[in-house]
């Protein structure tokens, strides 16, 4: 079955947006320094392999994955050391091609708010990881600082209390419509780390200068520069658009 990004130019999509790439590749390797030995790594949703440079030097053994066999053979035919291995698959389908507790540190960025079921996304996750295994996840953040100041000037003074999803499949900035694009409540996400089995260790909020306008402004190494140091206190605060967190499986 065709994966909706296979009709979708995905890598153009990243034309432009260097800031936003470079911001989640820093929130990515500053993790792995916190982790200390890694021998297996998944990458769930990894597309044409846009993050992989930030995390392959760890791995001595790398599994990538995507619904779509477009996105997948970009990855494949850019990334063809021994250690890089390919699989064609929906997140669904995963525990019936890998073995339990396999990994050593699973990481899906940008790919849960396509996901309308979070308690089986964390069921698969939670399978797969090993004892002790770490997780780097991203997702979309409802509560960041430009929605919530826009929320309040239309009066909506109840949505910081709001912590339901929103599905934005609707929003004009999104291309694909058919397929969900939902932004969680940190809170609520959070809490659900933990009620299937995760610590977590740090999160990072990401993409904290995400305006057009802002970019055209200021270099993209000062706008790099501010954001490393921005990602760890404004995620205190739900500040950016996306919210990585490090957990680690609890045994």
């Amino acid at each position: 079955m065709a994966a909706h990004y296979d009709t979708y130019d995905y890598p153009a999509y990243w034309k432009g947006r260097d800031y936003e790439h470079r911001a989640e590749m820093e929130a990515i390797k500053s993790f792995l320094q916190i982790i200390p030995k890694i021998d297996s790594i998944l990458e769930i949703g990894a597309g044409y392999g846009r993050l992989i440079p930030s995390y392959s030097f760890r791995g001595k053994k790398i599994l990538v994955s995507d619904p779509s066999a477009k996105l997948l053979s970009i990855a494949q035919n850019k990334f063809r050391q021994r250690k890089f291995k390919f699989l064609h698959s929906r997140l669904e389908n995963l525990p019936r091609s890998l073995k339990k507790d396999s990994f050593d540190l699973i990481i899906c960025v940008r790919v849960i708010h396509h996901i309308e079921n979070s308690d089986k996304f964390f069921e698969i996750i939670n399978n797969l990881l090993k004892n002790r295994g770490f997780l780097i996840l991203e997702f979309a953040n409802k509560k960041h600082f430009k929605a919530s100041i826009s929320q309040i000037f239309k009066g909506n003074f109840t949505f910081p209390l709001d912590i339901f999803p929103s599905d934005k499949r609707s929003s004009k900035s999104i291309k694909n419509r058919s397929i969900p694009f939902l932004n969680y409540h940190p809170d609520v996400f959070k809490e659900k780390l933990t009620e299937f089995g995760f610590n977590i260790i740090e999160c990072r909020s990401v993409s904290n200068i995400r305006s057009s306008k802002i970019k055209n402004l200021i270099p993209a190494e000062t706008l790099l520069n501010l954001e490393k140091w921005l990602q760890i206190p404004l995620s205190y605060i739900n500040f950016g658009p996306s919210i990585f967190v490090l957990a680690q499986k609890r045994i």
